[in-house]
């Protein structure tokens, strides 16, 4: 999942990317408006956490172009004002949520989880495949009946191999949703992550590489009780 904060406070802004990375979700981060607008043009965000009170471009201005734009972006607003009329006028210009200053961290996070789950496809809190189950929610990842501790990147990558109509996946879309602007575009870190995320699922393999284009999950039969190999089946 990839998230932008758009938020003038440069404190909060960075406590809250800082509580999303933690939740293992991809961050980026602007601190006014104008730099909002041209990484919602840049990016396929699934979630924009904007506050309504933006220096350059307006929260408001901002939620508008969200709208009108080519993407599913949800936008959960954040204001300083509680008022019903508030909530109403900002719903009003198309924000999917709206959550007022101060706020529990944890309120934050589940609206964010909430909100990405309506974008389309419409993703259900746990998703199933090939014997895995992966639960969004409680980020726990089984497969057989067996607990399989994954990294947060290797989760993000799992889930979306396994979203709602996810055939084959690129390396240019893990990187895009479930890393941030910083990573590399050149770098093999999608390699290295399908790697280990295919060592701890063991036996038999579900990830396939699709020469070219990315990767798939395949069903497979029954799980073997052998534990992992640790062979690369790239």
């Amino acid at each position: 999942m990839r998230v932008l904060v758009v938020e003038d406070e440069r404190m909060l802004a960075d406590a809250i990317a800082k509580g999303l990375r933690g939740e293992g979700m991809a961050v980026d981060v602007c601190y006014d408006g104008d730099a909002a607008r041209m990484r919602l043009a840049a990016y396929d965000y699934d979630v924009a956490v904007l506050d309504r009170d933006l220096p350059r471009v307006g929260g408001d201005d901002l939620t508008r172009k969200v709208v009108a734009g080519p993407h599913s972006t949800r936008v959960l607003m954040l204001t300083v004002s509680s008022g019903v009329d508030d909530r109403v006028n900002g719903l009003a210009l198309g924000a999917d949520d709206y959550l007022a200053k101060p706020f529990a961290f944890a309120e934050l996070v589940a609206r964010v989880r909430a909100l990405a789950r309506r974008a389309a496809p419409a993703a259900p809190p746990v998703l199933e495949r090939a014997g895995i189950t992966l639960d969004t929610a409680g980020r726990q990842v089984f497969r057989g009946g067996r607990y399989l501790p994954l990294s947060k990147k290797e989760f993000g990558v799992l889930a979306e191999l396994l979203r709602p109509g996810a055939a084959v996946v690129s390396s240019e879309r893990l990187l895009e949703k479930v890393w941030d602007e910083h990573i590399d575009p050149a770098t093999n870190v999608v390699r290295v992550t399908m790697m280990t995320l295919r060592r701890k699922l063991g036996d038999p393999p579900v990830i396939e590489t699709v020469p070219g284009s990315g990767y798939v999950v395949r069903e497979a039969p029954a799980v073997l009780e052998s534990a992992p190999t640790g062979e690369d089946r790239r």
